[in-house]
Formats: structure tokens, C-alpha cells, sequence
């Protein structure tokens, strides 16, 4: 349901351009600078602009950057703009990092959706902004009561793992929507913590716009910007399941993951390393005191 009315709300959008009116797009990277784009309004993205550079291009580029703005590659350009496109190894790919691991925890949301039994309910909350430094991306949700004593297995991660590479390998694009609130809140009408999500990220703005993306038929709340695919990811592991107590005395489980992109595989010694670091429950205090160390280490760089 929520796919459909996902995709319902897009083609909506696409008709509000019922003619192809042209934009110019200024590319300003560092191979080509200068170069012109004249590209369809409204239908043409930042992935297919790459698609007149080279393959490479395609192949590398995670973000654009659109007059200044992080933009996702298959999100739409609506006006003449200046263009670049940011990789993992620039020089400073802190946005890039921050997308990839966005998009792992929404790909981690996807999979725990589906992963139990129809008669057991599963409710997806939110993915938490991590810091990368964190050393793990992770997703809280709250599960069927029956399931309050059940506690996963090393077999139920690795069951959870296999599922997260099935859906890298079916090279799935992530596509994003700004929505009014009201659409939104038809889509998720059937999820009670993704109306408050909702209602919040729609008090952030006048005109109550909401932020969704999509890839595949699963469809969550997300500020982006994402990755342009699943398959943009290479090493993957759903590493833990901690449990969280919530005010209202409801058993959270925040589960967490672990994942490399395809283009900075390391030796399995450093992946043993890092997997044990994001086995570790990431709590409040330990995501500030990441962005604290973070932010330590800018200043020192400086």
C-alpha cells in the first residue's frame, strides 16, 4: 500500500510538467569544468548529467551537489543550476559517509520489516542519525510482545545478513519524494510512530513538506540524502540487537550493522576489528561523545 501510493504521489508530480521545458545545468567539477548541460526540468537528474561525462563518473559518484545543496543522484533537478559530484574518496567525504550509512539503516529498516512471521507485528520507529565514527548504523523497532523474551542468535543475524544481500544484489536505485504531510500521512497511517515522525519533520517547515524515500517497494521517512543504490554496498553484517526501555514500558530493540561500500573493501583483519567495535550498544552518550571526537579532530586538522 505504501508503494503504491508512494508511486500514485510521483506520477502526480511528473504531470505537473506536462510540457518539456529545458534547463541549463553548469557542470564545475575538476575533469570538464565549464561544461553545459541542457537537461528537462523536473525530469532529468544528476545521474543522467553524469551520464554525458563518462562511465567512470556514473560509477563513482554517491551525491551531487547542486548550487551548493547535497542532492540525491536520481532526485530530480526543477531549475538552471551549477553541478558536482561527490565521491567516497574526496577530500573531505564527510557528507558522503553520513548518506552511506543513512542508506544502510534504511536498508537494515527494510529487512527487519520483513524478516519475521506474519503473525508476529513489527513496527519500524526510526533510524537515529549516527555519526560514522560511531562505528555502527542502527535501527529501532519495536517488535511483536511475544516476542519480548525472544533473544537473537548468532544463526538470526546472519539470517538478517543474508537477507541485506539479496536486496545489494538486486542493484535496487533509491529514489526520493517531498510530500505534503497530509500524503505521508496516508502512507503510514498503519504505523503510529511514523505519524509522530511525521507530524515533527512537518512542524520543521511552513509549508509542511515531508521528506521520503524508496527503493524497491519499501518506503520510509528520510531527510536524505541517500546513496544512488543498494549495490553501492559491498561488505554488510547485521552485528547486534540491544534492547531499549521506552517511557511507556515497551521493549525497543535497536539493531545494528556494520558496512563498507564497494569502493573501500579492507582485509578481513581490520572487518574483524570493526565488526567487534559495532557489536558495542550505541547509546546517546556514546553518539555525542563520537561527534565530540569528531569535531576534535576537524579543529586539530585545521
Amino acid at each position: 500500500m505504501r508503494n503504491e501510493l508512494f508511486t500514485k504521489e510521483k506520477e502526480r508530480q511528473l504531470s505537473l510538467y506536462p510540457r518539456i521545458e529545458k534547463i541549463e545545468v553548469k557542470y564545475v567539477g575538476k575533469s570538464h569544468p565549464g561544461t553545459l548541460f541542457i537537461m528537462n526540468k523536473g525530469l532529468s537528474t544528476p545521474y543522467t548529467c553524469a551520464m554525458h561525462l563518462s562511465e567512470w563518473v556514473c560509477a563513482k559518484s554517491v551525491l551531487a551537489l547542486v548550487d551548493g545543496k547535497f542532492w540525491d543522484m536520481y532526485r530530480p533537478l526543477t531549475q538552471s543550476c551549477e553541478i558536482q559530484f561527490l565521491t567516497f574518496k574526496d577530500e573531505d567525504p564527510e557528507e558522503v559517509n553520513k548518506a552511506y550509512w543513512r542508506s544502510c539503516a534504511m536498508i537494515l529498516g527494510c529487512v527487519l520489516e520483513q524478516a519475521f512471521k506474519d503473525e508476529y507485528s513489527v513496527s519500524l520507529l526510526r533510524a537515529p542519525e549516527v555519526p560514522v565514527i560511531s562505528g555502527a548504523f542502527c535501527y529501532d523497532v519495536l517488535l511483536d510482545s511475544r516476542l519480548d523474551e525472544w533473544k537473537p542468535t548468532e544463526e538470526s543475524l546472519r539470517s538478517l545478513t543474508k537477507d541485506v544481500h539479496r536486496l545489494i544484489h538486486k542493484d535496487l536505485p533509491f529514489e526520493m519524494l517531498e510530500v505534503d504531510a497530509k500524503v505521508a500521512l496516508e502512507i503510514f497511517q498503519h504505523n503510529k510512530y511514523k505519524l509522530n515522525l511525521i507530524e515533527q519533520k512537518a512542524s520543521q517547515n511552513v509549508e509542511r513538506i515531508v521528506t521520503l524515500h524508496r527503493f524497491g517497494d519499501f518506503v520510509d521517512v528520510s531527510e536524505g540524502p541517500h546513496i544512488p543504490r543498494t549495490s553501492f554496498c559491498c561488505q554488510y553484517e547485521v552485528t547486534a540487537a540491544h534492547n531499549l526501555q521506552s517511557s511507556q514500558s515497551e521493549l525497543i530493540r535497536r539493531f545494528q550493522g556494520l558496512s563498507l561500500p564497494v569502493h573501500l573493501k579492507v582485509h578481513h583483519t581490520i572487518w574483524n576489528r570493526l565488526q567487534g567495535r559495532s557489536r558495542k550498544l550505541i547509546s546517546e552518550d556514546r553518539m555525542k561523545e563520537a561527534k565530540d571526537e569528531n569535531e576534535e579532530s576537524k579543529t586539530e586538522l585545521t
